[in-house]
């Protein structure tokens, strides 16, 4: 009997794994089924990098084993789900490039937690997916190896610093995937590519493996193709990690039941300074019907009010270039990856070596991080920084004290044409604006799709909650996105 074909567009989790474990497909052939579609369909997107074919075979024939034998009961949440991984997380004897030159041909010895739990939960890992270099960019422009094209415009951007997989995901290459979210390079890319993408509370999922971009902002999350699917993921990889002191040790929820709950009751809040000047129309309107749909179901709806929002953009590109400077100095030709060989003494070995490996927009953060650091400077930008990051953390707090979770977009725009913004860093710094607060702020947020425009283009709509409440964002997500009629 030949084995069943599914609809890799539309897959779930839910349906992955039950197909697998009722034996209407195999593990192997759904990861075949996967690297077929990969073969046909990436050529005209490039979100892998690599494919990691000989891990996905070995696991794929375990979960097959245990089905064959009967013995399901040891198989995790995700048996047989095929997974994607942003190539800023590392994977033993697969290459580890975080989308850059420098670290071209480095191949690292072990597994970050996230994809170590990730396999233990039944996960196929299909390879890795391409990114902005260093995680650093809002449109996967930035990748040593090529841009990232959206699967449902391809003329346009799918967002960044996880372009790779949230595109992945979109185009139906894999069934989920993990990405990394500094300032919004989660949300945004699951906005501009139609899925759902998840930051979770800072400390909620380990960054062991993880390579630096900024330490205190830094997150590892998944995107899904559901608000259920994301739950199952999220409860997979969040928890305590010995090899990650930042790692919570707050016990992790039911996510996915959770997630099911009404949400009738739930004070919801709309802040004003989220839907000012500059927001494009189109996203105002599915922002205001996704409200909309949660007053119908039960929901209050309140205006807050998040005063230090203006200041956001400039202290999150202060912060995180900041700490990228720090982080980045260990990429310097000697201990792995890329060793530039026009160089005869140590110092030029440095040099040069960095100077090929990165390119122009980390080399423009370095400089800038350098620079805001220095002597003379220090308390000017970081220190001053650091103080506005804490005023906007109170604003958050303030207003999770008046409601339960808060309501509004992920970007100013609908996806943007390739090319149309890399002559002007800052106008495309200035699309974080609705992302980089709860970076800064250390909260949990998610991106839920909610229309198109009138040209096509995927709207998502963002939904934010109080630290380590991502059960109420996971019952309001799914609330708006089963009233959705796409």
């Amino acid at each position: 009997m030949p084995p069943a074909t599914l609809n890799l567009e539309t897959l779930t989790i839910a349906e992955a794994r039950s197909a697998v474990l009722s034996g209407s497909v195999t593990a192997s052939a759904l990861a075949a089924q996967h690297y077929d579609r990969i073969a046909a369909v990436d050529p005209q997107i490039n979100s892998f990098l690599a494919l990691t074919r000989d891990r996905a075979i070995l696991q794929a024939a375990k979960v097959d084993q245990a089905v064959k034998s009967g013995d399901t009961s040891t198989l995790g949440p995700l048996a047989g789900v095929p997974i994607g991984i942003k190539d800023v997380l590392v994977m033993q004897s697969a290459p580890s490039t975080a989308g850059s030159l420098i670290l071209k041909g480095y191949h690292p010895p072990y597994d970050a937690t996230a994809v170590a739990k990730l396999e233990a939960a039944g996960a196929i890992l299909l390879g890795k997916l391409n990114c902005d270099e260093f995680a650093m960019g809002s449109s996967n422009e930035n990748s040593a190896y090529g841009p990232v094209h959206n699967p449902r415009a391809l003329d346009r951007v799918p967002g960044g610093s996880s372009g790779g997989s949230a595109a992945s995901v979109a185009a139906g290459l894999c069934v989920a995937s993990l990405g990394t979210d500094t300032g919004g390079s989660i949300r945004q890319p699951a906005a501009f590519c139609g899925v759902v993408g998840v930051l979770p509370t800072y400390g909620r999922v380990s960054r062991y493996g993880l390579i630096a971009f900024a330490s205190s902002l830094d997150r590892v999350g998944p995107f899904t193709r559901s608000v259920a699917d994301a739950a199952t993921m999220l409860e997979v990889l969040a928890g305590p990690d010995t090899l990650d002191a930042t790692a919570s040790t707050q016990p992790v929820a039911s996510y996915a039941t959770d997630a099911a709950k009404p949400v009738a009751g739930l004070k919801i809040g709309v802040p004003e300074e989220y839907f000012g000047e500059g927001l494009n129309p189109e996203i105002r309107a599915a922002i205001e019907k996704s409200l909309d749909a949660l007053k119908a179901q039960g929901c209050s709806i309140h205006k807050v009010s998040l005063p230090h929002t203006k200041y956001a953009v400039p202290t999150y590109y202060v912060i995180c270039t900041a700490e990228a400077s720090s982080n980045l100095s260990r990429m310097d030709g000697v201990r792995f990856g890329l060793r530039s060989e026009h160089s005869n003494t140590l110092a030029n070995m440095y040099r040069e070596s960095r100077d090929e490996g990165f390119g122009p927009e980390v080399k423009r953060r370095i400089l800038l991080g350098t620079y805001v650091l220095s002597a003379g400077y220090y308390d000017a930008y970081y220190r001053k920084a650091q103080q506005v990051r804490t005023l906007l953390t109170r604003d958050f707090l303030t207003a999770f004290a008046e409601v339960d979770a808060i309501v509004c977009p992920v970007t100013p725009t609908p996806p943007w044409k390739l090319g149309e913004k890399t002559d002007d860093p800052i106008q495309m710094y200035l699309e974080d604006i609705y992302s980089v607060a709860a970076s800064l702020a250390g909260i949990c947020g998610i991106s839920v799709p909610c229309g198109t425009t009138a040209d096509g283009l995927p709207i998502g709509v963002q939904i934010l909650a109080k630290h380590f409440d991502e059960s109420t964002m996971f019952r309001v997500g799914s609330a708006i996105e089963s009233a959705q009629q796409f």
